[in-house]
């Protein structure tokens, strides 16, 4: 156990994972608690929240579940709301909900259109509303928002709706550390390369089927560092973005993404 967030209270929404194993959210929660943190572990899943919950209390941290819609702004002021009577502060507001939904914009329906906009846009916007007078009240706070790689490069087989929805939100962070800069408040973004996690692995299954294996074999051999992302390694970037350890750095996004977005890879 560590103390990089020791004492702070964090917010970790989509903290519970797809299916079996750690995703993104589930890692990001367990190692804020790790490193100290109080976490308040949302996601509209609440079996896969309590899930992440028992995870950490096994491990002697502290935390508790909500579930919630985070496209909602009534759900969205309800989090903060109990958090703060639970805690009295909000220290770090983790934004880690998102969905894909496959289509070029010729494909995708309006109503698949908005509902990728409400989940993994809008969503950010109503916590950060809901969040950021608490921060700047208690004399600041930290956001950390993830992103993805497909919102500074287009990427085949996703839609125009999710790369979309990811530039908004590395837009939407750079407003807010503008914003409220001189409040203390800091917002940074993070932007995920090709991942295994529980959710890809299932999108892939669901829109292309065949050998799991051999479609992460071939995902591994795109990146010019041999592999793809774990959830760890997006959670120790938000964890240092989190921490007093980048106390500096505001209004940025960090590529996580084993060099993918950095040039041509050709395997030798």
């Amino acid at each position: 156990m560590g103390d990089r967030v020791s004492d702070k209270v964090a917010i970790v929404t989509g903290a519970g994972s797809v299916g079996p194993g750690i995703g993104n959210g589930k890692a990001a929660a367990m190692l804020f608690a790790r490193e100290g943190a109080t976490v308040m572990l949302v996601d509209h899943n609440l079996e896969a929240a309590q899930e992440s919950e028992r995870l950490i209390t096994d491990e002697g941290g502290e935390c508790f579940t909500s579930r919630a819609d985070v496209s909602s702004s009534e759900d969205c002021n309800r989090i903060v709301t109990e958090c703060i009577e639970r805690y009295g502060r909000v220290d770090i507001l983790h934004n880690n909900v998102g969905i894909e939904i496959p289509g070029g914009i010729l494909d995708i329906t309006e109503s698949d259109w908005d509902r990728t906009i409400d989940v993994n846009l809008k969503s950010v916007f109503l916590m950060c509303r809901a969040v950021v007078p608490q921060m700047v009240s208690q004399g600041g706070g930290a956001i950390v928002n993830i992103s993805s790689i497909n919102g500074i490069r287009t990427l085949p087989a996703l839609s125009g709706a999710y790369g979309a929805s990811k530039l908004g939100m590395v837009a939407l962070t750079r407003e807010i550390a503008v914003e409220f800069a001189d409040k203390g408040v800091r917002a940074n973004a993070v932007l995920p390369g090709m991942m295994r996690t529980p959710f890809v692995e299932a999108s892939l299954t669901d829109a292309w089927g065949g050998d799991v294996e051999a479609m992460m074999s071939a995902r591994d051999a795109m990146i010019p560092i041999g592999r793809q992302g774990e959830p760890w390694d997006v959670a120790h970037a938000a964890l240092f973005l989190a921490s007093d350890d980048a106390k500096y750095i505001t209004g940025t996004t960090l590529v996580v993404d084993g060099a993918l977005t950095s040039g041509v890879h050709i395997q030798p």
